[in-house]
C-alpha cells in the first residue's frame, strides 16, 4: 500500500465512478421502459421512452416523467370496473316510471304517487307484471271472466277494455300501463 500514489486513488475514483454512473444509467433506461409498459400497450411508445432516456440521460428521465400517462394499465382497469359496478348497481335500484322514486320490486304500487306498478294474480295472489296475461307461478289466465251477479253494461264494458288491453302489443302495452289509484294526485 505504500506505492499507492495520487494518480491511481484519482483513477480508482474515477472507474468508480464511471461504473456506478453506467449502472445508474441502465437502470434509469430499464425503469423508464419498465414504467412506460405497465402504463401502455403500445411497443413503439415503450421503445421510444427507453431510447430517449438512453440518449439525453437525466433530461430524458424529467421529460418522460413530465409526458407519461397519468394512470397505469391496471389502474384504469380498476377504475372501469368500480364503475362498472356502480352503473350495476344504479341499474339493479328499480325506480316508478311516473315519479322516479325508488321503489322495491316487490311492491304493487307506488307509495309516493300511487301508481301501480304490478297487479296481483287472481288465483295464487303473487306479483305479476301489469303486461302479463297468464300467471308464471299457478298458469292462471289473467284474463277475468265479467262477474254474474254484476253483469251490467258498465261490467261488460270493463272486461272488454281488459281484453282489448291484453290482446295488444306488448309495446302498446308498456305505453298505456300507468294506472294511477287513489287518485291522480301526487303526494
Amino acid at each position: 500500500m505504500a506505492d499507492l500514489k495520487p494518480e491511481d486513488l484519482l483513477l480508482f475514483a474515477a472507474v468508480y465512478l464511471g461504473v456506478v454512473a453506467a449502472v445508474f444509467w441502465l437502470a434509469m433506461i430499464i425503469w423508464a421502459y419498465r414504467d412506460m409498459r405497465s402504463r401502455s400497450r403500445d411497443s413503439v411508445a415503450q421503445i421510444l421512452v427507453a431510447v430517449v432516456v438512453a440518449f439525453l440521460f437525466v433530461p430524458g428521465l424529467l421529460i418522460y416523467i413530465f409526458l407519461r400517462p397519468r394512470e397505469t394499465l391496471a389502474e384504469a382497469y380498476e377504475r372501469s370496473l368500480e364503475e362498472e359496478a356502480l352503473l350495476q348497481e344504479i341499474e339493479d335500484k328499480t325506480s316508478c316510471p311516473a315519479c322516479g322514486q325508488h321503489v322495491h320490486d316487490n311492491w304493487l304500487a307506488c307509495p309516493y304517487c300511487h301508481t301501480r306498478l304490478k297487479k296481483s294474480c287472481i288465483n295464487c295472489g303473487q306479483s305479476l307484471e301489469l303486461s302479463w296475461n297468464l300467471c308464471p307461478y299457478c298458469t292462471a289466465s289473467q284474463i277475468s271472466q265479467p262477474e254474474p251477479v254484476a253483469n251490467t253494461y258498465a261490467a261488460q264494458q270493463r272486461w272488454q277494455e281488459e281484453v282489448n288491453y291484453n290482446s295488444q302489443p306488448v309495446s302498446q302495452q308498456a305505453s298505456e300501463s300507468l294506472e294511477f289509484i287513489d287518485g291522480d294526485e301526487y303526494q
